[in-house]
């Protein structure tokens, strides 16, 4: 299996402030961020790799509008400490990417406010004037938004490969059982080496 860089895209997920900064919304809230840390490096890794080889990169943003009117049943039932902390606020510092990913002119941005990057986004037809087949994806949260963008792109016939080593969840346990899920039914899942040498290969 070789990752190819021809009509494929890199997605980079929801690594922002919120989640992924120790002054974050998440952190302060309690949940163990050390994983999503522990991705940046990775992630970064990659969007260099896609702009060497001119692969697309497109970031996602996990964002909410003014009183979380767009909040749903995750902010106001499940997860209240979210809106009780202006978590992912849109027009935040929390929302924002984090300064170690922070996007060029020339990649895009999806805002959304669902754990799928397709769920009510500009996303998929983006893709399509792109000619996109393929996806590499990487970001947080494995067991929640990566894996159901993931779920999603399979659903709609895109060819994705899931980065173990640059995805990070709240436990190694739920990573993994969200990298067996994935590869199970859904797609590849990779190593950042896989897809630095399969983009080698075809910039050469």
């Amino acid at each position: 299996m070789k990752i190819s860089a021809t009509n494929t895209a890199l997605m980079i997920v929801d690594m922002q402030n919120g989640f992924c900064n120790p002054d974050g919304s998440f952190a302060k809230l309690g949940f163990d961020i050390t994983m999503f840390v522990g991705a940046i490096e990775g992630c970064a890794k990659l969007v260099r790799a896609a702009h060497t080889c001119e692969v697309p990169v497109i970031y996602t943003r996990y964002v909410y509008q003014p009183g979380y009117q767009d909040g749903g049943i995750l902010t106001n039932e499940l997860f209240p400490g979210m809106k009780e902390s202006n978590s992912l606020a849109a027009g935040s510092w929390d929302a924002d990417i984090v300064d170690q990913l922070a996007p060029e002119d020339h990649d895009l941005v999806i805002d959304k406010s669902r754990y799928s990057a397709f769920y009510g986004t500009r996303l998929e037809p983006i893709l399509t004037n792109k000619q996109i087949k393929s996806l590499v994806v990487a970001g947080v949260t494995t067991n929640m938004c990566v894996e159901s963008t993931v779920r999603d792109a399979s659903q709609r016939d895109y060819y994705t490969y899931t980065v173990s080593d640059a995805t990070g969840e709240q436990s190694l346990e739920r990573h993994n059982q969200a990298l067996n899920t994935i590869a199970f039914g859904f797609g590849w899942v990779v190593t950042i080496a896989d897809v630095l040498a399969g983009w080698a290969d075809n910039s050469s």
